[in-house]
C-alpha cells in the first residue's frame, strides 16, 4: 500500500484522553486521531478520501513538563465572559521537544471517480511546499506543529512501552456528512510502542474497539 510519510515536530505537545476534562494529562505519544488531524490540516477532501494511519514513530526522547495555566470555566457563547469571575487555574502535564514520523495511506471512497495517484500527488505537493489549510497542532491548538516530508534518516528511539487502551478516533471514517451538530463515535485500541514504533491497525480491524454514539 502506498504511503505518505512526514515528520512533525514542535516545542510542546499534549495528547489528552477524553476522560481528562479538568487536569490535562498527556499520553506518551500521539493518538491516531491526533495524527490524522495533522494530515487533515495539510490536505483534506472528506467527500473523496480519508486517511488511514499505519504507524507512528517517536524520534525524540519522551520528556514531560508540568505547568499551570489560567483558563475560563465556561464556554464562549452569545453573552460576554467576565474572566475575574470565571477564571481558574488548571494543571497541564505535556510533552516537550517532540518529533514524530507519521506514515499514512489515502483511502479513496467508493464514490471517488478520479485516480488514487492524483490524491497522493496533491498531498505530497502541499507537504513539500509547506502549505496547509490551518496550522497543524500537537494535540492542542496553542502547541503548533511544523512538518516536512520525511527523508528516513532519523531513527526511532530505542524504547518500548505499553500505553494500554488509547483513543483511536472520535469519529467514524465512513461518516463525513456535514451536520449542524457533530455525531462523535469513540473508538479505542491497545497502543504498544516497540523500539519507538507504534503500529496502528486499520479501522476495520477487530483490534479497534468501536462504541456507539456518545452524543
Amino acid at each position: 500500500m502506498q504511503e505518505i510519510v512526514l515528520e512533525v515536530w514542535g516545542d510542546f505537545a499534549c495528547f489528552c484522553q477524553p476522560f481528562n476534562k479538568v487536569e490535562r494529562l498527556t499520553s506518551p505519544f500521539p493518538t491516531p486521531s491526533a495524527a490524522k488531524g495533522i494530515l487533515s490540516a495539510i490536505y483534506l477532501k472528506p467527500a473523496e478520501f480519508y486517511y488511514q494511519i499505519n504507524r507512528i514513530e517517536v524520534l525524540n526522547p519522551i520528556r514531560y513538563i508540568s505547568f499551570k495555566r489560567n483558563e475560563v470555566k465556561c464556554r464562549v457563547g452569545d453573552k460576554p465572559i467576565y474572566t475575574d469571575e470565571e477564571r481558574t487555574q488548571r494543571q497541564t502535564v505535556a510533552l516537550k521537544d517532540v518529533r514524530y514520523r507519521i506514515a499514512a495511506s489515502i483511502i479513496p471512497r467508493e464514490e471517488f471517480a478520479g485516480r488514487e495517484k492524483q490524491l497522493y500527488e496533491q498531498a505530497l505537493r502541499r507537504i513539500r511546499n509547506g502549505k496547509c489549510f490551518h496550522q497543524p497542532a500537537l494535540g492542542m491548538r496553542e502547541f503548533a506543529a511544523y512538518f516536512e516530508e520525511s527523508d528516513g534518516q532519523r531513527k526511532p528511539i530505542d524504547e518500548s512501552l505499553d500505553a494500554g487502551f488509547m483513543v483511536y478516533d472520535v469519529f467514524s471514517p465512513y461518516d463525513y456528512a456535514v451536520r449542524k451538530k457533530a455525531q462523535p463515535q469513540l473508538s479505542l485500541y491497545h497502543a504498544v510502542m516497540e523500539h519507538g514504533v507504534i503500529q496502528v491497525p486499520p479501522y476495520e480491524s477487530p483490534q479497534v474497539l468501536k462504541g456507539g454514539s456518545i452524543c
